[in-house]
């Protein structure tokens, strides 16, 4: 039988090049999920070193490594502050975030995070908490779905696909992720039809786990967290997050507001380590076709400029 592994790394070798580890610092991991990208910075890291590996989907604990220098932590990435300030970590040398969806999710079709199987509409990366894409799908107005079509996706028809949706579940609740699938069908265009489908579903599933307000909370930990000369990788894997991401690189700030000193100079908390997003070679995308869209961008903190 062939059993699909938890999560493939992408950009595996340039990240950790990225983080410049040191053998004796503290570095996070805040999306550990396979534990790819932490075993790899474990082997770089001394006897006094310590990675502390976030995941808010206890499924990914399987996956914790047996090492005295390896902590994990169930917890969304948002409160990362908090859990290392309980750890005793007030201040550390890198971290990492890769935002991609682990494998497990989409290949566990009882998650209901892909398209292409039927499952109960769920969604959500932490089983406890409350909301779930069925919640989505036959709760929100016309105008909320709308809304998060606008933000979240690239979609053309973001009114006419929430239209589409409130009318379909006039007749019956909307249960499945296939009969989210037959909802919006009449809308989307046949030709493009899987990709389209693929947006719809990123936009229940960024709605439903609150993964852009997570992400704006984390980075600005970042800030408060980071040791000078610290680093902070990040990988994206599509144009919504990857903007956040890169405002914030830029500016010290989500919204991406340059702040200028007495000279016109912008006043950021970083230096560019990349100064363009590092993307896989042919060779990764071959072996592993899921990094294609992948992006990291890493900086290193210098401070609050005065």
């Amino acid at each position: 039988m062939n059993i699909s592994p938890y999560h493939i790394p992408a950009l595996l070798p340039e990240a950790i090049k990225g983080l410049n580890i040191r053998e004796g610092g503290v570095y996070v991991d805040v999306t550990f999920g396979g534990g790819g990208h932490s075993r790899a910075i474990l082997s770089e890291l001394g006897p006094e070193g310590h990675l502390y590996g976030f995941d808010r989907d206890i499924d990914a604990y399987q996956n914790a490594a047996d090492d005295a220098r390896f902590t994990f932590v169930h917890s969304d990435f948002r409160y990362i502050k908090n859990f290392l300030h309980f750890y005793g970590e007030d201040k550390v040398d890198g971290i990492l975030g890769d935002l991609g969806v682990s494998f497990h999710h989409f290949d566990d079709s009882s998650r209901g995070f892909s398209f292409r199987t039927d499952a109960p509409l769920d969604m959500r990366m932490n089983r406890s908490a409350k909301k779930t894409a069925r919640d989505v799908a036959n709760d929100y107005s016309v105008e909320s779905l709308e809304r998060i079509f606008r933000m979240y996706t690239d979609l053309k028809k973001p009114k006419a696909l929430a239209s589409a949706i409130v009318k379909s579940r006039e007749s019956a609740p909307i249960e499945t992720t296939q009969q989210l699938c037959k909802s919006v069908s009449g809308v989307l265009n046949p030709k493009s039809e899987k990709k389209d489908l693929a947006q719809v579903f990123q936009a229940f599933r960024i709605e439903v786990n609150g993964e852009m307000d997570a992400l704006k909370k984390f980075l600005q930990s970042t800030l408060s967290i980071l040791n000078p000369g610290g680093r902070l990788a990040v990988i994206t894997y599509h144009s919504i997050e990857d903007r956040i991401v890169k405002n914030f690189m830029k500016t010290g700030n989500v919204e991406g507001v340059e702040e200028k000193d007495f000279f016109g100079r912008v006043n950021s908390p970083w230096k560019q380590i990349t100064r363009s997003p590092i993307v896989p070679a042919e060779e990764e995308v071959e072996m592993n076709p899921r990094s294609r869209s992948a992006k990291l961008r890493i900086v290193e903190f210098i401070g609050a400029q005065e």
